[in-house]
């Protein structure tokens, strides 16, 4: 995942932040986003005159027009970016690194910003070697179960042949878990952490958990 970002002090310390629960952005992962409130816009229009860099964090309930942030979110460069004619923006955010909140900071812009700390999670910069001690069978059997619990389909033979890390990663954000789920999966700090929290998830559900997850995004 070349990003041009190779350590944790490369990286800014302060950063405007989305709150948006259930959206889950990994590092390597691709977010579309359609951005149409006006503070949003705003930020998109400030991060894009800038370094495009913005973090991505759910939140964890508190007063309605300012929730309570949860502890790590995960920073993303806008990678893509169009303006549609009633106005909104229609971006990409590619995932670059996870971090911290260390403490929201005072800002006269109209959304809200954070000073992050990446230390924690610096392997994030890094091309690693593909992970090791990852079953890939018994994780395609559960994954199965979990399909055919939900009624859905993926396209099988990619699946199978797709690297391990890459699969898990793109299964975390794109299946429909709860917001509680998502933030699990965030913050599992090895891809092996991730795909033991995955496989826990599906098969927790495939044995007849929550049916309430809708469908998948």
């Amino acid at each position: 995942m070349p990003t041009g970002y190779r350590k944790a002090m490369d990286l800014p310390l302060a950063i405007p932040v989305f709150p948006l629960d259930g959206a889950l952005l990994l590092p390597g992962g691709q977010l579309p986003l359609n951005i149409f409130e006006p503070r949003y816009l705003n930020m998109i229009d400030d991060v894009m005159a800038g370094d495009r860099l913005l973090g991505m964090v759910q939140t964890r309930g508190g007063e309605r027009d300012l929730p309570a942030l949860a502890p790590v979110g995960c920073l993303g460069k806008v990678t893509s970016f169009a303006e549609t004619s009633d106005g909104r923006y229609l971006i990409t955010l590619t995932g670059l690194c996870r971090f911290e909140i260390g403490e929201e900071l005072p800002a006269r812009t109209p959304y809200r910003q954070v000073r992050a700390r990446f230390d924690r999670f610096e392997a994030d910069l890094r091309e690693d070697a593909a992970p090791g001690g990852l079953d890939r069978e018994a994780f395609l059997a559960a994954l199965g179960r979990y399909l055919e619990h939900r009624g859905l389909g993926i396209e099988w033979e990619s699946a199978q042949a797709a690297p391990i890390d890459a699969l898990v990663n793109s299964l975390a954000m794109g299946l429909p878990f709860e917001a509680a789920e998502k933030q699990a999966l965030l913050e599992a700090v090895t891809i092996e952490d991730r795909a033991a929290t995955l496989t826990a998830l599906l098969e927790i559900d495939a044995a007849g958990g929550d049916d309430d997850h809708g469908t998948m995004q």
